[in-house]
């Protein structure tokens, strides 16, 4: 589905977007060839994407990592572009004249985002706008921001790896951060609607992509950095670049960061802009330096310290990691102005977070505990797994797999993460994409076998202690997926044990040999502990999202 677009389209001159791109306009001459030429015409939206152009649109022809979107410009044309953006090599690869001015800059992507601002009204000068960017934590901090910030009193936007939200129109996502043509276009039905602030997660190939061009955060949030999409980036020093990126005058006003890792304490040193800290006490550990300090106080409660401030709050999601990313929701909303009283009632709100930690609940009490979440990174795996296991009396049998097409390096890491914590560890398929799926599995597996080489045995059986664990490896998620369930409905006392599936969280498919196929995790969950085979036509979990399909795990 194309991203909405405000009711109220001004038209945009043509030779002010030249401008504002630094652009050549070329004309078809009598000849049939192109010539350098005054530009006239005006624009009324924007679009990079020849099948979503609407009559009156500029149309941006990027290069992509399979064809340039020169190739499609005769369609975008025939759709209604009244103008084309491109870069010399695209103007090369016009087969025929698009009988419409093209306008050619170096690097039209670097542009687009100041473009689709101007022809959009600048919709982010009109509202409050706070980034959120880290490898973990982004999608649960974004929701706790901003179902605080409702109570608060704020008419919200979120937009982010589970949705875009307007008002009460929820809209699933292609990727965590749009394009810039559809961010600019869906920050204007925002601000149309009444939005006030909006809640952002940004990636780091958003950043890397000029995908927030335009966009100025009033503040930008850091959760923590660590191994994932090496497929994208050269190395651990560019991936932790381009977030730092964010944290310039040109993207942000403000910072807060994180700085229990030591890419947060590098990025306060790199910052341009001024930055508020944050860290955490370990037991027995000091905090790191920071402005504000998060501790665990007794009674399942958590202490944040700051100047002159102190909250006492009760943790309303699982796990450690949500420990943290609530306080540093905290924090944000205090650096933002509210009192620290409002804060701490406005954060008693719980949000469902889907696809993260989310219950998938059986019929009968006698039914393990079912989870889903989205951990694709070692760290997260590790995070998620440390969380369940105090609260699990019984076997924690976990369901893992990792994406193709993405950083194979992290695979080994993630089956060995799975293999300290879970008793029964069953690896299977997550999104193979053009890899073969039965080589990540052995590559998940042979991480799994070399962290607990003496532990784990090949075939599942009932064990009662984790004095005996298991692990084993086959196709077909959604039939693994029931052997998991079986396994802890036959292992001692069925209640007492968990379900884990972990990696693809709230997606609604799976993409295999280039075809993204219906499944939800939360579905095949459901179905096993009904008894019934997995029918992807079938839903028994309702999301709630308009939309297609998306299997994007790592495309950001």
């Amino acid at each position: 589905m194309p991203a909405p677009r405000p009711t109220s389209l001004p038209a945009v001159p043509l030779a002010e977007l030249a401008r504002l791109a630094e652009a050549h306009c070329w004309r078809p001459s009598c000849s049939g060839d192109l010539d350098i030429a005054p530009v006239d015409g005006y624009a009324t939206g924007v679009s990079l994407d020849s099948r979503t152009v609407r009559p009156g649109d500029l149309y941006a022809a990027l290069p992509g990592l399979r064809a340039h979107g020169a190739d499609f410009a005769n369609a975008a044309v025939s759709a209604g572009a009244v103008a084309v953006l491109t870069d010399p090599t695209g103007i090369e690869r016009l087969d025929s004249l698009p009988g419409v001015p093209v306008l050619v800059c170096a690097q039209p992507r670097v542009r687009l985002g100041e473009l689709a601002a101007r022809i959009y009204g600048y919709p982010a000068e009109g509202m409050r706008i706070i980034g959120i960017t880290g490898t973990n934590g982004k999608t649960t901090t974004a929701y706790l921001l901003e179902t605080a910030l409702r109570a608060l009193g704020s008419a919200t936007g979120l937009i982010g790896t589970v949705e875009t939200r307007i008002g009460d129109r929820r809209l699933s996502s292609v990727r965590t951060t749009p394009e810039a043509s559809d961010l600019h276009a869906i920050l204007a039905v925002m601000r149309e609607q009444g939005t006030d602030t909006v809640v952002m997660e940004v990636s780091s190939h958003a950043v890397s992509e000029h995908r927030v061009a335009g966009v100025v955060f009033d503040l930008a949030l850091f959760t923590n950095l660590s191994q994932d999409h090496l497929d994208f980036h050269v190395d651990m020093a560019d991936y932790f670049a381009a977030k730092a990126a964010l944290f310039t005058p040109a993207h942000a006003r403000r910072g807060l960061v994180c700085v229990d890792d030591e890419w947060g304490r590098q990025l306060v040193g790199r910052a341009g802009i001024p930055v508020t800290t944050l860290a955490s006490v370990g037991r027995g550990q000091a905090a790191p330096a920071s402005d504000w300090v998060v501790g665990l106080a007794p009674e399942s409660r958590f202490t944040v310290i700051g100047p002159d401030v102190s909250l006492t709050l009760r943790p309303r999601l699982p796990g450690t990691f949500n420990v943290f990313n609530t306080a540093l929701a905290a924090v944000a909303l205090i650096t933002m102005g509210y009192a620290a009283t409002d804060v701490q009632e406005s954060l008693s709100e719980v949000p469902v977070v889907p696809g993260r930690m989310e219950v998938v609940a059986g019929d009968s009490a006698t039914d393990p505990r079912c989870i889903v979440d989205y951990a694709h990174t070692p760290q997260a795996v590790e995070a998620a797994l440390a969380a369940l296991r105090p609260s699990t009396p019984g076997r924690l049998v976990v369901v893992l797999g990792a994406g193709g097409d993405r950083d194979p390096g992290k695979r080994h890491a993630m089956g060995a993460a799975a293999a300290r914590w879970a008793d029964d560890l069953v690896i299977t398929d997550d999104n193979p994409r053009s890899e073969d799926p039965a080589a990540i599995r052995r590559e998940v597996l042979l991480g799994a076998r070399e962290s607990l080489p003496a532990e784990v045995t090949s075939e599942p059986a009932d064990h009662p202690s984790r004095q005996e664990r298991t692990v084993c490896s086959g196709a077909g998620r959604g039939d693994q997926i029931a052997h998991a369930v079986r396994l802890a409905r036959t292992c001692g006392r069925a209640a007492d044990n968990t379900v884990v599936v972990l990696g693809k969280g709230h997606e609604r498919g799976q993409e295999i040999d280039g075809v993204v196929l219906p499944f939800d995790d939360r579905d095949a969950l459901a179905a096993a502990l009904r008894g019934r085979p997995y029918r992807p036509d079938d839903p028994l979990v309702p999301h709630g999202l308009e939309d297609a399909t998306s299997a994007e795990e790592g495309r950001s």
